[in-house]
């Protein structure tokens, strides 16, 4: 009688492209429309940088417009403005980071303690809700709360027999106020990743710590916390990407056109957009987008370096 041979299925890496892209043809697919998403608004107007080296004009289009190397990028250096600019996107930005990831793990934390599950529901909603404001309702609130005439403050002042305050006429009190405005309206959507991370903790863990005597805080301390140590590297590694990349719509909004204000509350965005605005200029709002794409891409790629050094499991790649 023949021996009977046994088929060693193939190693992964001893496979051709297509034959791993149909062995995994069930996750492609469900891959597929974040495929489709970035091809359609990252990858394809990649070409479009273009701009920010052309004299661009609407007869010649992109490609035909004069090639006028880095004069838009001058632009930015000789103004003046672009250290101030990125001191205060980068400022801002890092503030909301570090509040607005602090604060989510804070609520995310609050609402698995809680054993209500109506109220656990109720809270989440409320939370959640001011995520979905539009930012010019935002800037309406923020104004009818510290107009100088009929501002809510203000009422509140003189009825106490106080003088009136100008916040529109003092810039050093925005950033806070800013602050404050952006973790009211973010707070409730940051947290539901990391409440969902808790979520997917082992209760058997968390059983076995309560038989062992183990209080709130220290289950929090020793289990909870480590446990979303992952998520919080990610979220801050993804965040900085951005950190060059202002709120545009927070910032209008609230602030406006207010020059007096322009020196803690003006960032990249803003101040380009009313340079495009006035001067029609929309190779310079290429060139700066660009700069800050470079900028937030270097952030990323040493933040990633440094986490892959000190912890090579919490790094993306």
């Amino acid at each position: 009688m023949g021996k009977a041979t046994v088929q060693v299925p193939k190693r992964k890496s001893d496979l051709t492209f297509f034959q791993k892209v149909k062995r995994s043809r069930v996750l492609l697919l469900m891959c597929l429309p974040a495929i489709l998403f970035f091809i359609a608004f990252s990858y394809a107007p990649m070409p479009g940088i273009w701009v920010a080296f052309v004299r661009y004009n609407y007869r010649d289009g992109i490609f035909g417009s004069k090639f006028i190397g880095l004069d838009n990028f001058e632009f930015l250096a000789t103004s003046g403005k672009l250290l101030s600019l990125t001191k205060n996107t980068i400022l801002y930005n890092l503030a909301f980071i570090l509040f607005g990831n602090f604060l989510a793990v804070f609520v995310a934390i609050l609402l698995n303690e809680m054993r209500s599950k109506w109220f656990k529901k109720v809270s989440q909603t409320i939370m959640f809700l001011p995520y979905f404001i539009s930012q010019v309702l935002v800037g309406i609130l923020v104004f009818n709360l510290l107009n100088y005439d009929t501002g809510f403050v203000n009422g509140i002042l003189t009825s106490m027999g106080m003088e009136r305050w100008q916040p529109y006429s003092d810039a050093s009190v925005w950033p806070p106020i800013m602050i404050l405005v952006y973790l009211w309206q973010q707070t409730g959507y940051n947290s539901v990743v990391y409440f969902a991370a808790i979520m997917g903790i082992d209760g058997e863990m968390m059983e076995a710590a309560k038989v062992d005597g183990a209080n709130g805080f220290q289950r929090i301390r020793y289990i909870i916390l480590p446990s979303l140590k992952p998520t919080i590297v990610i979220l801050l590694l993804f965040a900085l990407g951005g950190i060059v990349k202002g709120n545009f719509g927070l910032f209008y909004n609230i602030v406006g056109t207010n020059p007096m204000l322009y020196s803690t509350t003006d960032i990249i965005e803003t101040y380009v957009y009313r340079a495009t605005v006035a001067e029609f200029n929309f190779s310079t709002a290429s060139a700066v987008g660009l700069y800050q794409s470079v900028i937030g891409f270097i952030i990323v790629m040493a933040v990633n370096y440094i986490v892959k050094k000190i912890e090579p499991d919490y790094s993306l790649f």
